[in-house]
C-alpha cells in the first residue's frame, strides 16, 4: 500500500473545509484548487488575472516541490476563471510556466469564486515518472 502525504499551505480554509493543498499517493500528486491568496490571507493581484495566474502557479509549484515533484511532472491543469474574455492574459501566464511542458489543460468560466476579488483558480495533477 502507498503512503499518503498531505501538503498544507496554511490557508485558513484548509481546516474549515477539511482539505490539503496537495495530496501525494505513490507517484500521483493532486493539487487542490489554488487561488491568489498569500500567506497573510490577502488577495494578490486584485483585478489582474495575469498576476493572479502567475502567483497561483508559483504556489502550485511550491506544493509540488514539497511533495517531491516539479512542474515537469504536471500532466493536467484545470483553470476556473470568472471572465473568459480575459483568457489571453491567463493563458499567457500559464504558458510562461508550461510552454515546454504542455500538460493537458482546461479553462472554463465560472460565475464566481470564494471571494469576488479572485479571478482565477487552478488545479493540477502531477505524475512522477518511475
Amino acid at each position: 500500500m502507498n503512503k499518503r502525504l498531505n501538503i498544507s499551505s496554511g490557508a485558513k480554509w484548509e481546516d474549515i473545509v477539511g482539505y490539503s493543498r496537495a495530496v501525494r499517493i505513490g507517484n500521483v500528486i493532486e493539487v487542490a484548487g489554488t487561488t491568489a491568496i498569500d500567506e497573510n490571507n490577502q488577495v494578490v493581484g486584485s483585478g489582474d488575472p495575469y498576476t493572479q495566474t502567475k502567483f497561483i502557479l508559483a504556489k502550485i509549484e511550491r506544493a509540488l516541490v514539497a511533495a517531491g515533484a516539479t512542474l515537469r511532472d504536471v500532466i493536467r491543469t484545470r483553470m476556473f476563471v470568472t471572465d473568459i474574455a480575459r483568457w489571453e492574459e491567463i493563458g499567457r501566464a500559464h504558458g510562461e510556466f508550461f510552454r515546454d511542458i504542455k500538460p493537458a489543460t482546461t479553462m472554463v468560466q465560472v460565475k464566481s469564486l470564494i471571494s469576488p476579488e479572485l479571478l482565477v483558480e487552478i488545479e493540477a495533477t502531477a505524475v512522477i515518472a518511475q
